[in-house]
């Protein structure tokens, strides 16, 4: 599959099988995180990979309709980014999720972007990202963008293709 192919296929797995994924598979994840590109290249992205079934239950509780997701999920990826070390920390957090959800979908892995920052615990008293800090020991001058899920899929939907997407959007020299 080309990446345009890809890019088309992914789409987000919110329904795994419950069988695991070979470390092999998580490593080449990891590694496409970690290939980003990012500001000046600091590279201040940090990845905390959880696979402890208790963990992943307590890290679905910091947010709303967060608990189902990460309780199926073999594997989460919390991303975080040193937001000292860089004014663009999102974007470059972002550009490490978007190509781990990639190559996720590119191994047959689902996968699933659950959002972190800007959100609040269920009862609305704490940042997400605070407790997220605090329950895997990330210091505090680390900002948490968000959280990647992996399974094996129970189901994919189906490939967008390129005649549906919203090509109005595109436009040329002028808006």
């Amino acid at each position: 599959m080309d990446m345009l192919g890809t890019m088309l296929h992914r789409r987000s797995v919110r329904q795994y099988t419950g069988d695991g994924i070979a470390d092999e598979k998580l490593n080449s994840i990891l590694y496409a995180g970690l290939a980003a590109a990012s500001s000046k290249n600091r590279r201040p992205c940090e990845f905390v990979v959880v696979r402890d079934r208790e963990m992943l239950s307590k890290l679905g509780d910091c947010r709303p309709s967060a608990g189902n997701l990460l309780g199926q999920c073999d594997t989460a990826i919390v991303v975080a980014a040193d937001s000292e070390q860089v004014d663009v920390w999102v974007e470059d957090a972002a550009t490490a999720m978007t190509q781990m959800h990639l190559m996720a979908d590119a191994l047959g892995i689902g996968s699933c972007w659950l959002q972190v920052r800007l959100r609040t615990t269920p009862d609305g008293s704490r940042e997400t990202q605070s407790v997220i800090r605090e329950l895997l020991g990330i210091p505090d001058r680390y900002s948490v963008l968000a959280i990647l899920t992996l399974g094996m899929p129970a189901s994919h939907p189906g490939a967008r293709k390129v005649e549906e997407l919203p090509l109005q959007k595109i436009h040329r020299e002028r808006f």
